[in-house]
């Protein structure tokens, strides 16, 4: 990291400005300890992008247009996808908004840049006895299998994201009313309902396993040492099972959340009420649904149509 009391004059006065934009994102915008990190990493990529520009030509202390757009071609020269290209682009124009907003600079020269285009990759998704089938893997005769499967389960049955599954306490839960309270990105909360079994499963894992774990806090899920569950753990769990349930596909916990919404959509739910659910705030982050479950119509068409198989 470039630190302040060390950064070149021409990083002025931009680089000061950087930890004080964290902990704005951190303070007011509710990010994440782990987005914020991956901001500040970007925006040090870019601050390394200077320094070698200044080693050939004079660099102004405000970046302009041009400079942004050899930032881009600087990345692509050394193999950056266009996924990270258009992260780094997103960072830089949050960054030079602030400044704007800090007086720092007049203007964002980042504004009128066009993200690269990216293909569009439909999410992968478990079909119906997939997830029947790796929900029973855990073993349940022992604490450990009986919380791995309420996670299991309460992925599922509420689409939840690992870190928000991972931040869960018992006072988000509602069991009287079937509701679970969730932070989502940008400290947003909603509210999802669960369903009968899952009510059901919860209460049972509170009331008869929960305490063998010796909890140190509310967190709903712990480990061995009574400490929240962490991101990886859930992320080798998941793929543990998956293994033994004979998917060979890669599985994570998102996949979870994917097969949740398209299995809604499947059985007749409402975009705008899948929308809701999953905590988006652009209803285009839900349409891709629609077009893993038109997929997923066209593959079952191909494959039994009599006239496909001619």
């Amino acid at each position: 990291m470039i630190k302040q009391d060390t950064a070149p004059s021409f990083l002025c006065p931009l680089a000061p400005l950087l930890p004080l934009w964290q902990d704005y994102l951190l303070a007011q915008r509710g990010l994440s300890p782990q987005t914020v990190a991956s901001y500040g990493q970007d925006l040090e990529n870019f601050f390394l992008f200077r320094q070698e520009l200044a080693q050939g030509e004079a660099v102004s202390p405000q970046p302009d247009e041009q400079e942004v757009f050899l930032y881009l071609a600087w990345l692509r020269a050394r193999q950056n996808t266009g996924r990270t290209l258009a992260r780094r682009l997103s960072a830089l124009r949050a960054f030079f908004d602030f400044a704007v907003q800090e007086n720092a600079i007049k203007n964002n020269p980042a504004q009128l840049l066009d993200n690269p285009k990216l293909p569009q990759h439909l999410p992968e998704v478990l079909s119906r006895d997939e997830m029947e089938s790796l929900l029973a893997r855990p073993d349940l005769r022992d604490r450990g299998g009986q919380r791995d499967r309420c996670i299991l389960e309460l992925l599922y049955a509420a689409g939840l994201r690992v870190s928000e599954l991972c931040d869960l306490c018992l006072p988000d839960l509602d069991l009287q009313r079937g509701l679970v309270r969730v932070f989502g990105k940008g400290a947003k909360e909603r509210l999802v309902p669960l369903h009968d079994l899952m009510q059901n499963m919860l209460e049972n894992y509170i009331r008869d396993w929960r305490p063998a774990f010796s909890p140190t806090g509310n967190q709903l899920f712990v480990n061995r040492s009574g400490r929240a569950l962490t991101r990886q753990y859930i992320w080798k769990m998941v793929k543990k099972y998956a293994l033994e349930a004979g998917i060979r596909r890669p599985v994570s916990p998102h996949t979870f959340r994917h097969s949740f919404a398209t299995h809604l959509l499947e059985g007749g739910a409402d975009l705008r009420a899948v929308q809701l659910l999953l905590g988006h705030a652009d209803i285009s982050a839900t349409e891709i649904y629609t077009h893993v479950q038109a997929e997923r119509l066209r593959s079952i068409h191909r494959k039994f149509h009599p006239r496909s198989q001619m």
